[in-house]
């Protein structure tokens, strides 16, 4: 019989993923040599060699690259035991991996961990922010409870439930706020900012602006919001940005926001989990949680613009 821990499967998976002992050491919060050497005693229960090493990265071996889906399905199994655990309580406890993309994290988490902590004080959330495919590849191996982000994801293996939805707002320099908002098309002929390839919100910036068959004629990146409000506001050029994201990005910059006629370009956020997942029903649960939050952020600005409008008709 072969004789191997979980503690060597959870190692050897660490390996895999970071391809270099230091790293995959430093996340399990254990020294290089002890990892090492539990790789070792690995290889010589299995009786094969898993790894190619060097002194710059790990290699798998065809061996290692067979074992480690069988790994990951023994290790995905383990964790779903604590998750049948979980789930035959009355209440939501324990932890929670939640993910997140970066156009979301910054403006919903911290009302979604507010919230959550205050009305299920015993869940202990642990949160992931990156790109939407390595959210959806580690949701699916069962690295990540759950995601927040851009509908839809059409991966089988996943459920969504649509939370809510977001229009797209123009960022331009504040010098611009008399002029008319130009139209989709009109965008295409000016020099316009986006998130680098990677990134979901990019993709449906370009699709409102019907640039992926024609490239734009002079198009700039960055890798955050804030970058673009920034260079915005340097007059450099004009960017798009999804509504949650005014309050906070626009605040320090010398920019003037504007709504496009419709309809709008927006998006749909939700939340993925595994189909197969014994928390199914408590992450319905806390979806119903998440979306409370989100209508809270934007209730503040619904009722400030409601003032707004009232303040005008009264000095009319």
């Amino acid at each position: 019989m072969i004789n191997v821990t979980l503690r060597q499967l959870r190692y050897f998976d660490a390996l895999a993923r970071h391809g270099h002992f230091g790293r995959a050491a430093d996340a399990c919060a254990v020294s290089q040599p002890a990892l090492s050497m539990q790789i070792r005693e690995m290889e010589q229960a299995v009786g094969g060699v898993l790894i190619e090493r060097n002194a710059r990265q790990v290699t798998l071996t065809a061996f290692g690259e067979e074992l480690l889906h069988r790994v990951r399905d023994i290790l995905r199994s383990v964790d779903e035991l604590g998750d049948f655990a979980r789930a035959s309580r009355d209440r939501l406890a324990g932890r929670l991996r939640v993910g997140m993309i970066p156009t979301i994290a910054p403006y919903l988490l911290p009302k979604v961990i507010e919230t959550l902590a205050r009305l299920h004080p015993e869940l202990d959330i642990h949160v992931r922010e990156t790109l939407t495919p390595k959210l959806i590849k580690e949701v699916v191996e069962g690295r990540l409870d759950t995601a927040i982000v851009a509908l839809p994801v059409s991966e089988p293996s996943l459920s969504e439930v649509a939370l809510f939805s977001e229009n797209f707002l123009l960022v331009r320099p504040g010098e611009d706020a008399k002029t008319p908002v130009p139209s989709a098309e009109m965008l295409r002929e000016m020099r316009l900012l986006l998130l680098e390839e990677g990134h979901c919100f990019r993709d449906q910036a370009l699709s409102f602006c019907n640039m992926q068959s024609s490239p734009p004629r002079e198009l700039l990146d960055a890798s955050s919001l804030s970058t673009l409000v920034q260079m915005v506001g340097a007059g450099i050029g004009v960017t798009l940005i999804p509504e949650m994201a005014v309050g906070v990005e626009t605040r320090s910059a010398p920019v003037t926001v504007a709504r496009f006629k419709n309809p709008q370009p927006s998006r749909t956020i939700g939340m993925v989990w595994r189909k197969t997942s014994p928390l199914a029903a408590q992450l319905q649960q806390i979806s119903e949680v998440v979306a409370l939050a989100a209508d809270a952020l934007r209730a503040p600005k619904a009722n400030g613009a409601a003032a707004k409008r009232a303040g005008r008709r009264k000095v009319a």
